[in-house]
């Protein structure tokens, strides 16, 4: 496995490679991002990670500055599993300053575009910089974050760029809890309660089977349920799901979706609804 920091000399390795699959991550590795680096293995001769803390998607009073940085440890997770990491310096992916953006759909400003703007623009960038360098024929995402996922498949389709998009499922611990870098932040009791989101999505997904259609309703029961242990709710919302528009009645392809803060660390969660 190759650690390469430029991106001259990966367009040079990469090069050699008649098929290439992509996972983008910005580090901090857990089981989540590997089992995507395991399926890359099924798509393509060459497996690529890159490993990058976007600064361009952290707002003022965000994580960036205190968001780990593990290179050394996500390295030897992924050797025998990818063939190149790249990891770049901010100062390599952004050689000038960054003054062009895409003009994203409406969905951006909507659920973590509304409680993070400018979160997905920051997103959108350096994923289309990545997608342009290394130039793969597939690139793997998770479903966790859901909104992130459906962005970026707009943008391939709409930008004509010759890329498959796979979604990755969700990767959650044995108690549920989907995986992620900033469960970290987690007290011992917060670690605890941090199921309760999961739980939350799971009980709607239950009541929307059974046949309750009334989503703002349901919706309002939920937040009020994580509000009365302690949670901050950003959102908690049933949208369709290959649009991320409100959900209808009449609707039988789902998602619920949530966002809220326990303590200092903000957890996002979704479930997908199949309604027969």
């Amino acid at each position: 496995m190759q650690v390469i920091s430029t991106i001259a000399a990966l367009r040079e390795r990469l090069a050699q490679s008649a098929s290439l699959a992509f996972v983008p991550t910005m580090g901090n590795l857990h089981e989540g991002h590997i089992e995507l680096v395991r399926q890359a293995r099924s798509h393509a001769e060459c497996v690529v990670v890159s490993i990058f803390v976007n600064p361009l998607q952290f707002g003022p009073s965000e994580d960036f500055d205190e968001y780990p940085r593990t290179l050394d440890a996500d390295c030897a997770k992924l050797d025998g599993l990818a063939d190149v990491v790249f990891a770049p310096a901010v100062n390599e992916m952004y050689a000038q300053q960054q003054t062009m953006f895409l003009e994203l759909p409406p969905i951006a400003n909507e659920l973590c575009g509304a409680a993070r703007p400018g979160h997905f623009r920051g997103m959108a960038t350096v994923v289309l910089k990545l997608l342009n360098i290394v130039q793969p024929q597939v690139a793997l995402f998770g479903k966790k974050d859901y909104q992130q996922l459906h962005i970026i498949r707009q943008m391939v389709t709409q930008m004509n760029l010759p890329i498959l998009i796979v979604g990755g499922e969700t990767v959650r611990a044995a108690d549920g809890l989907a995986l992620s870098s900033r469960n970290q932040y987690l007290t011992v009791s917060e670690r605890s309660e941090a199921t309760f989101l999961q739980q939350t999505l799971s009980n709607m997904q239950q009541e929307v089977l059974a046949g309750w259609r009334n989503y703002a309703e349901l919706e309002a029961v939920a937040v009020a349920a994580l509000a009365k242990r302690g949670w901050q709710v950003d959102y908690v919302s049933v949208r369709k799901r290959f649009t991320l528009r409100q959900a209808e009645r009449s609707d039988h392809d789902l998602l619920v979706l949530a966002a809220a803060r326990l303590g200092a660390t903000r957890l996002i969660d979704n479930l997908e609804i199949d309604i027969e």
